[in-house]
């Protein structure tokens, strides 16, 4: 499964500035909510943070991976954004977080959850792919270099 075939442009979101976790669950909530217009955007919020209270998705060096399971969706919805700075987000590993890739997932669509979390994970393995995403400047150069490490 490709990075790119899950994470559209739109939803490749290079140098935002949060300074909480509740904050950047906000606007991931907002941008899944663009995708997904039949859904509420507090609903997607409520979903996360669910989510969250049974432990932290922030899976250590720097890279969090939150989700949530909705009913009344048909798809999955995919989006990376990264942080210009960690925010503290109770990782595994104490450390801050700056790479967020989060996923909103139909409810019942267990299989298709767990493999898009790792096939998500498998690609966050890459020092070099992190590096690069890390350095981004702009939505456009972070979704490029998505393709080019699906290549």
């Amino acid at each position: 499964m490709k990075l790119s075939s899950l994470i559209s442009q739109d939803c490749s979101k290079a140098a935002v500035l949060f300074n909480s976790k509740k904050r950047i669950l906000e606007y991931i909530s907002e941008l899944a909510h663009s995708q997904l217009p039949d859904s509420n955007a507090h609903d997607i919020l409520d979903a996360l943070l669910s989510r969250e209270k049974l432990g932290s998705t922030g899976i250590g060096k720097g890279i969090a991976l939150p989700h949530g399971r909705m009913s009344g969706i048909d798809k999955v919805v995919a989006m990376l954004l990264v942080n210009q700075q960690g925010i503290a987000f109770d990782a595994i590993d104490n450390q801050p977080v700056d790479i967020f890739v989060a996923l909103i997932v139909p409810e019942g669509e267990n299989q298709q959850h767990l493999q898009t979390l790792a096939t998500i994970a498998d690609k966050l393995k890459n020092k070099v792919f992190c590096k690069r995403i890390r350095q981004a400047h702009n939505d456009q150069e972070l979704f490029s270099i998505i393709e080019e490490f699906d290549n």
